[in-house]
């Protein structure tokens, strides 16, 4: 900081612009994220609440758990089904649907514990977030399709139950597993957060962590900044 003549005392340094963002998921998908998010926690939980005996007991009113297991597990693949009506959405479920050589070369260096810069090429999803949603789409429909038979009782002969519970139960607790770990990394990266949470990230981190990400837009262009639609709003790509 300097002092200008005529000046009381120093002048305040240049405030620097803005950082860039740029789009990355529309408000489509952020509402199919978060309403999948929220059953999904809500099925885990009332699971757990029904076989854990130190939860069911703190809760009890064990009719009232299980009608919200059931309901939240059905309605699990509703926000899925209604996001295939958004644009954007379809994209983005052919980029996780796609999986090329930058993608192996992503889980090799995972599993030599690779952090290089460039090691990890990845494009506007890497192949660990691929890898996770096809796990989890798989996962939820194998739990509702045993869920249902568990349900309705009259739709199978009892072997088939019971070969649905053995599979509903222990899946289920895979499934809480993946979750947990799905968390974990999140709450490890605020960024990622903040694009899911906001639609939009830094320039900077989806060049460094997803610097594929261009080439799998339209036309090959990179992503595109973000600019501001007026104060208090969000903000549009350019």
């Amino acid at each position: 900081m300097t002092s200008m003549p005529g000046s009381a005392g120093p002048t305040a340094a240049t405030t620097p612009p803005p950082s860039e963002r740029v789009q990355r998921f529309s408000r489509a998908e952020r509402w199919v994220h978060r309403t999948t998010a929220t059953l999904m926690l809500v099925c885990v939980a009332a699971a757990a609440c029904l076989y854990v005996p130190q939860l069911a007991e703190l809760v009890g009113r064990r009719r009232l758990v299980v009608t919200v297991h059931e309901w939240s597990g059905v309605l699990t693949p509703v926000p899925f089904l209604a996001g295939l009506l958004s644009r954007a959405f379809r994209a983005d479920l052919s980029r996780l649907n796609r999986f090329g050589p930058h993608d192996r070369q992503w889980l090799r260096a995972v599993r030599r514990r690779d952090h290089r810069p460039g090691a990890r090429p990845a494009g506007k999803f890497n192949a660990g977030q691929k890898l996770y949603a096809a796990w989890i789409a798989g996962a939820t429909l194998v739990m509702t399709g045993t869920g249902v038979l568990m349900w309705f009782t009259g739709l199978a002969p009892l072997l088939w139950r019971t070969s649905a519970t053995f599979v509903h139960d222990w899946l289920a607790l895979a499934v809480g597993i993946v979750l947990a770990g799905h968390m974990a990394m999140a709450l490890a990266d605020p960024e990622a957060r903040r694009g899911m949470r906001t639609g939009s990230v830094e320039r900077h981190w989806a060049r460094s962590r997803h610097a594929l990400w261009g080439e799998d837009r339209a036309g090959g262009r990179a992503p595109g900044p973000v600019r501001r639609t007026g104060a208090g709003q969000g903000t549009t790509p350019r």
